[in-house]
């Protein structure tokens, strides 16, 4: 593998990794560094410059959904507190 896509594999994996860490749920967010972690380990062997271009994509792509998943979360967590404390303020 080049260096410059070994270097770019491993910003993606973390990445990955510390996007996955902003996952409320400790149950998510755990599942989520395991997949991680098992799936880098078992493509680490991987020589294929057009296999390791197709997981790179994949990688992205499977990151903007964790991104997605993360911000829709906190958000609706944020709508369920306000509302809570909208619904106590008015008692």
């Amino acid at each position: 593998m080049a260096a410059s896509s070994r270097a770019q594999v491993l910003r993606l994996y973390r990445a990955l990794l510390r996007e996955s860490q902003r996952f409320s749920g400790y149950n998510y967010r755990t599942y989520a560094i395991r997949r991680i972690r098992d799936a880098f380990r078992e493509n680490k062997n991987i020589k294929d410059s057009e296999k390791i271009e197709e997981l790179v994509k994949k990688a992205k792509a499977n990151l903007e959904v964790i991104h997605r998943q993360v911000l829709s979360w906190r958000a609706l967590i944020s709508n369920i507190l306000q509302g809570s404390i909208r619904g106590w303020r008015r008692q």
